[in-house]
């Protein structure tokens, strides 16, 4: 069975906006509130941060259970990472998630500027250069067989897509428009010529697009 490279529950608002401008320590996506956009998958009985009893079932919680179902390595923006940019200065900064990432894989940093890996619980980050096609190589080599996730931010998945490269992606559209910021489209019509598209609503509000390569 092929390996895939697999975008999966990408969020998105309206006008096509993912992530906000002047990022930084304090507000991982900028000007943007996340929680207007991912307001739909803390909401679920799956949410792996969730503290309390209950959530919703069906539809998005189905998608949220999937995020991680045969994943073996994930490949990653710099900007995901973290908000630093240019030369590293030192070592420190590990990401925004702790001692416990949420990945539970390699991952692969995409950089201009490489670092020594270092591991957090089960997850080993890896910091690589080289253009999508060589990083997706590494990373199918570490997944072993399984498939590859691609966590974004925008541009990583921007350049993935222009390079041909990405087998299947799930865009959850929020119903919220932000008017500025990383934009992943003007609209979903622009992968129509590559893929065949599915669109499914949700009760929450949130529209889920399914692409598959055509």
């Amino acid at each position: 069975m092929a390996q895939l490279l697999r975008v999966q529950n990408f969020n998105v608002s309206s006008d096509g906006i993912g992530a906000g401008e002047d990022q930084s320590f304090e507000r991982p996506f900028g000007h943007v509130d996340p929680g207007r956009l991912f307001a739909w998958a803390g909401a679920t009985a799956s949410w792996p941060m969730r503290t309390d009893p209950g959530g919703s079932r069906g539809l998005d919680d189905h998608f949220t259970r999937d995020y991680a179902r045969n994943i073996g390595a994930e490949i990653m923006g710099r900007n995901k990472f973290g908000p630093l940019r240019g030369p590293w200065q030192d070592d420190e900064w590990r990401g925004w998630w702790g001692d416990a990432p949420p990945f539970h894989t390699p991952v692969f940093v995409m950089t201009h500027h490489e670092r020594p890996s270092f591991t957090l619980s089960d997850t080993t980050f890896h910091f690589v250069g080289g253009d999508p096609a060589a990083v997706l190589a590494r990373a199918r080599e570490a997944a072993q067989g399984k498939d590859v996730r691609l966590g974004g931010g925008v541009t990583t998945v921007r350049q993935f897509l222009d390079a041909g490269l990405v087998d299947t992606l799930h865009v959850a559209v929020s119903p919220v428009e932000l008017g500025s910021g990383l934009k992943l489209w003007d609209s979903p019509d622009e992968l129509l010529d590559r893929y065949h598209l599915e669109v499914v609503p949700s009760p929450s509000g949130v529209t889920h697009h399914l692409f598959w390569r055509k």
